[in-house]
């Protein structure tokens, strides 16, 4: 920011005018708040309904994976389905991710809209070929002529003591990859709104949700309990308004970074969250707009720190924002190691609350910076 009032100051222009111009320039583009809340939901109970909806809506819609029929789904996020709409729309599969991955790939190149549930995303590496080889890169090798419209959900990142091969964050793993649209809900309303989008889109998507949120519940407003309801995929939701430094997270972060936020009001730093909810499309001018407002980004996830969200993050800033920024950024991100079984060392390797605070008083210059303390 400093760099873009010395620049127009030295061609003539008062600075504190520099300044004001370029305060009132500067808005927000991202989704904004709740509408007036009428009830609370659980996220499973808001993944649930929207799958009814769409299913209800388009006979074309129809849900595979294991455990998804006759025992509800492992999370419970299918309950009922298979009783209203038959084992011919609510498929229990065989343990064989890269068997019922291609059955579902082939479903959606035929025009029916498969949402195929991974029990954990983790387990979706056995069928990534499918994912990446025959659903993102169909459309661009047809020339347009073959839509996937098809969904991969279910729980990604860290839950509680289940070891390193079941607690990995593939966010940035397939946001980097073209042809897939990848979205991470945070509240009810983000899950009911980015699911019933994923379905109506005709495009593959990736939608990861967190196992530690499936019980939490939040306000969800009328028009988000309507049928119709559905939330823009690319659009940022600010959580938060401030107008001293950015935190962006995305998922069970957002919880962590309103929190880190609460705090820090109360030492005088008003922080602005950023709720990303689609790492692919990236919703940047969001993210540029807030950093232009308070001059410092703190980014925040659960996944490892090299070639992060985070890191594609802090990378747009830097080519759209850097004379904006009046510190450098910090970057919050999972340990970079596998994830640690016990207890106290997986408390260790995901970031805390209190990992938060201490950057965004990094970035306001509030604390001792890591380096004078090494």
């Amino acid at each position: 920011m400093l760099g873009i009032i010395r620049q127009k100051a030295s061609a003539g222009s008062s600075p504190l005018l520099v300044l004001g111009q370029s305060l009132q320039r500067i808005r927000s583009v991202a989704w904004r708040g709740y509408a007036t809340a009428v009830k609370e939901i659980q996220v499973r109970e808001a993944l649930n309904s929207a799958l009814d909806e769409e299913m209800s809506a388009d006979p074309k819609v129809f849900l595979m994976g294991e455990e998804v029929g006759e025992y509800q789904g492992a999370y419970k996020i299918t309950k009922g389905l298979l009783d209203k709409y038959g084992p011919e729309r609510v498929l229990d599969t065989p343990i064989t991710e890269a068997g019922f991955t291609g059955i579902g790939v082939g479903a959606a190149y035929h025009g029916l809209k498969p949402v195929v549930e991974f029990m954990t995303f983790n387990f979706s590496m056995q069928a990534i070929d499918h994912i990446i080889n025959s659903a993102a890169k169909s459309n661009y090798m047809s020339a347009g002529q073959l839509s996937v419209p098809i969904v991969f959900r279910g729980p990604n990142g860290a839950a509680a003591g289940v070891g390193a091969q079941h607690s990995q964050c593939y966010a940035s793993w397939y946001a980097s990859c073209p042809g897939l649209k990848v979205l991470s809900p945070y509240s009810s309303e983000d899950a009911r709104g980015l699911l019933k989008a994923a379905i109506r889109d005709p495009d593959p998507v990736v939608f990861l949700e967190n196992e530690l949120l499936y019980g939490e519940s939040f306000p969800v407003s009328a028009e988000a309990l309507d049928s119709s309801f559905c939330l823009p995929i690319g659009k940022a939701k600010i959580e938060r308004e401030g107008k001293d430094v950015t935190i962006t997270a995305f998922s069970k972060m957002v919880g962590y970074a309103l929190q880190a936020a609460e705090i820090l009001s109360k030492e005088g730093i008003s922080a602005e969250v950023i709720n990303l909810r689609s790492i692919r499309p990236l919703d940047r001018q969001a993210i540029n707009a807030s950093v232009r407002k308070t001059n410092r980004l703190v980014t925040v996830e659960e996944g490892f720190p090299q070639h992060g969200v985070g890191a594609e993050i802090c990378a747009s800033v830097v080519e759209e924002s850097f004379e904006y920024l009046d510190s450098p950024v910090e970057r919050i991100a999972g340990a970079d190691v596998p994830m640690p079984y016990a207890a106290n060392l997986e408390r260790m390797a995901v970031p805390q609350v209190d990992d938060i605070i201490r950057a965004a008083k990094r970035a306001c210059y509030r604390s001792v910076p890591l380096a004078a303390t090494a």
